[in-house]
């Protein structure tokens, strides 16, 4: 009987691909594992196993599996489940959800050998001298690979000549699979049995004659195991004894020392710890016994908590409960910049059971923490960002969805662009776990979840040991120009407030959700502005390095003296970002000590920590950031938090946009005074009498809710009108133009007035593609997934007239903008 297994390669292919088993793979292959398959001419690619059958294809000849890489499946059933769930909501592909689920090292793709044929005899005066040279280099090392072939001769040389060599049958082609995961290994030193018995090694020493330097190691082995009776590392074993690298191969050739490799984790947790007994205060244990009343009888419940209530003391009791349990947890943040401080705070309490899973990892770490996972062998407690989604759980019981409000949960780019805190309910469901919503500020999307009975709701009001909210006052911009009574960007009650703040030894927040110096550079004889040659935006000024920037490309050019347009020398910076702000900063209070985090000084590994560091070892007075610094960061000494322009956050184009503004000054001010002194925020603004600065002000979620709702529903947004867009990207103006056009009016003419645009947005083009947006509507009356169905059958269409095949199409099922 013949075998056949359908596979998920990492690949943007919508259909799943079936290859043929051999006996001997079939006894190996289960669902899930990974294999080995060949994929278009000569190249190998990692699939994942996820059915196998007897059913021969009927459209294709089934290309036979090459080999089985894993001897248990690396990827499970319930991950399967919600690979599936994701295609088909977010209209992505399995590949692609594959490709974002799996660490990189874990996708192993073929490695080109190049090897003599053996059967063919040469004359060395009948090969050129580049011929010569890589013919000599593989009989020397049996075989290399083309990238090694590629850098004796040259890229472009390199291939010349193997091809020669190949169509004169002197060498051939293999292709094996190229692992990437590198296993750490630590080298040993130990002496050999037979020497290990005092006769043995006495008729050594004899042996080794004057070799004294030898003499002397051995005897020193000797001494040192004695002392630990531990393994000796060939790292310490050398520093100890202050011996040379030759004095040590000596030994190992004549079979007097072993060396050896033993693979170690890199994943170390090594901090043992006594939990601390977790004590509620009464306002949180009733909250605590809330949620787990709630939790008989629901599987997702909303918790709102003021900031600085203790939210995440709740968190904790909840984790520690299921520990005892011996079940897995899945502790969600949006951002890895969240994760310092909570991180610590969580391995203080739970000690070796915490795995933190993200980005910022390298692939190796990853691929160890994975198969931890996998395993369930250590870290009951996985703590992540939105990828962690996808890890391989074997037995998890609960997901607390920490700050579910961010958008950071929503993936943007590549595809899956799915929302980690919607796909969290379904992962839940999948495993039968419990799902936590956590935020001082939930997205009104979550808070009609409530209103319309799928999720339960628990809140608390008062913040942890009786400390009282911070005083929020504004400061009207308007009036402080007008009376000149403004130093640079910071007004003179801001001063004094800061001057004040740091005069008793506290520190200072200062929040400006923008980097650079200046976003655009102006002459004032012309009006021209630098802007990027590959996107439709300006050049953002940053003067610590005297560059012009592109956020979106990453271009940037020197800071020219004199206008590229007209040659006057006339130039002013217009707007300002954090680095102009620590400038100022800096001239204003000379004595203090100045910080500044954002994107360009957070780009290192440890950047971000250090800074948090500094901050709460009081290693820095001031700390200027942008919304980075709003993250659920706890810092005991901060009296005072300055936000420079709130204007900014409001006034921008989106129906999101007095939510989002909403969230990020109430989070902001939550940084202020986080013990038993008052603390005090600052927002400068133009429109003091703005809806939104009155309800952080007054606290009042509830007001912003109902008119937010109220206008949701007035034009059709969500979460009353579910949405889809469709971005299109080319470099070819006119043929996006006509692509978008074509799509647009047949989905017209199945949605009728739910459809809009075609339209270019705010940034029509980024890295040298011009961008199209339609959207689609979706009344609640209207099924999703027959609208899902239309759509596909129209992209398929779409996708069969070839001039439109330059525009690449971006499918994004509830988009965030």
């Amino acid at each position: 009987m013949s075998y056949y297994a359908d596979v998920i390669l990492p690949l943007n292919i919508q259909n799943l691909l079936t290859y043929s088993l051999s006996e001997q793979i079939h006894q190996q292959c289960q669902i899930g594992s990974r294999v080995a398959v060949p994929l278009g001419k000569n190249k190998l690619h990692t699939a994942v196993v996820v059915n196998i059958h007897t059913n021969k294809p009927l459209h294709y000849e089934a290309k036979p599996v090459k080999e089985v890489l894993d001897h248990f499946p690396i990827i499970t059933i319930n991950q399967l489940k919600l690979f599936k769930w994701v295609k088909n909501y977010y209209l992505s592909s399995f590949g692609l959800i594959l490709k974002a689920c799996l660490p990189s090292a874990l996708l192993i793709q073929s490695e080109t050998l190049l090897q003599l044929n053996e059967e063919v005899n040469y004359l060395e005066q009948d090969l050129s001298d580049d011929e010569f040279l890589l013919i000599d280099a593989i009989e020397k090392q049996t075989q290399i690979k083309m990238s090694d072939a590629q850098k004796i001769l040259g890229k472009t040389s390199g291939l010349k000549v193997v091809n020669q060599l190949i169509s004169q049958n002197l060498i051939h082609i293999d292709r094996r699979v190229k692992r990437q995961y590198k296993p750490k290994l630590k080298t040993y030193i130990r002496i050999a049995e037979k020497y290990k018995s005092s006769e043995n090694l006495k008729q050594l020493l004899d042996d080794l004659g004057r070799a004294e330097k030898q003499k002397e190691v051995v005897l020193h082995y000797f001494k040192l195991n004695a002392k630990s009776n531990k393994p000796l590392s060939k790292k310490d074993f050398k520093s100890q004894i202050d011996v040379s690298d030759s004095v040590l191969k000596a030994l190992i050739d004549k079979a007097v020392l072993e060396e050896y490799s033993v693979q170690e984790d890199r994943i170390k947790n090594n901090q043992n710890t006594v939990a601390n007994k977790l004590s509620l205060s009464s306002a949180q244990e009733k909250v605590y016994q809330a949620i787990k009343s709630h939790f008989k009888t629901s599987d997702v419940v909303l918790f709102k908590g003021v900031t600085s209530s203790g939210k995440t003391e709740i968190y904790l009791k909840l984790i520690e409960e299921l520990l005892k349990q011996q079940q897995q947890i899945l502790y969600l943040l949006p951002e890895i910049a969240l994760t310092t401080q909570l991180i610590q705070r969580i391995k203080n309490q739970f000690g070796k059971q915490v795995l933190v899973y993200h980005s910022k990892y390298s692939t190796n770490e990853r691929v160890e923490i994975y198969k931890h996972v996998l395993s369930a062998d250590s870290g009951q407690i996985i703590v992540g960002t939105r990828s962690s989604i996808f890890l391989p759980f074997q037995d998890l019981k609960l997901i607390i969805v920490d700050e579910s409000h961010e958008n950071s949960y929503k993936q943007f780019d590549p595809s899956p662009r799915y929302h980690a805190r919607d796909t969290a309910v379904v992962l839940g469901q999948i495993h039968q776990a419990k799902v936590l919503m956590g935020s001082a500020t939930p997205s009104l999307e979550s808070f009609y979840n409530v209103n319309t009975g799928k999720f339960k709701y628990v809140e608390l009001n008062k913040r942890f040991g009786d400390v009282k909210p911070p005083v929020i006052k504004t400061i009207d911009l308007k009036d402080k120009y007008k009376r000149k009574k403004m130093k640079g960007h910071f007004s003179d009650e801001l001063v004094e407030r800061i001057k004040e703040t740091l005069s008793r030894g506290k520190q200072v927040i200062v929040f400006q959700n923008r980097r650079g110096y200046s976003p655009v550079i102006e002459c004032l004889t012309c009006g021209h502005s630098p802007q990027c040659p590959h996107c439709d935006v300006s050049l953002t000024l940053h003067k610590a390095n005297n560059t012009l920037r592109c956020h979106y490309c990453g271009y940037r050019m020197a800071v020219q003296n004199k206008c590229l347009s007209c040659g006057s020398q006339d130039i002013t910076a217009m707007g300002f970002g954090t680095e102009q702000i620590e400038h100022e900063a800096k001239d204003l209070f000379p004595k203090a000590k100045i910080k500044r985090m954002d994107l360009d000084t957070t780009r290192g590994k440890y950047d971000f920590e250090k800074l948090i560091a500094g901050f709460e070892n009081l290693e820095i007075d001031i700390l200027i950031g942008t919304q980075m610094l709003t993250k659920g960061l706890d810092f005991r000494h901060v009296d005072l938090v300055a936000v420079m322009h709130a204007d900014g956050l409001f006034n921008f184009p989106n129906f999101r946009a007095f939510e989002k503004s909403y969230q990020l000054l109430t989070q902001v001010a939550g940084r202020a005074g986080r013990t038993k002194e008052q603390g005090e925020v600052l927002i400068q603004t133009f429109q003091p009498q703005h809806r939104v600065i009155q309800d952080v002000i007054s606290e009042n979620y509830a007001n912003l809710y109902k008119q937010e709702m109220e206008q949701r529903f007035d034009f059709h947004y969500p979460p009353y009108y579910r949405m889809i867009k469709l971005t299109f990207k080319s470099k070819d103006y006119n043929r996006l133009n006509e692509a978008t056009d074509w799509l647009a009016v047949y989905l017209k003419q199945i949605f009728n007035k739910h459809v809009l645009g075609p339209e270019f947005p705010g940034i029509a083009r980024i890295r040298n593609q011009y961008i199209k947006h339609i959207i689609i509507k979706i009344p609640p009356e209207q099924s999703l997934s027959k609208t899902k169905a239309y759509l596909l059958k129209g992209i398929e269409r779409y996708d069969t007239i070839s001039k439109f095949r330059s525009v690449r199409l971006n499918i994004d099922v509830d988009p965030y903008t």
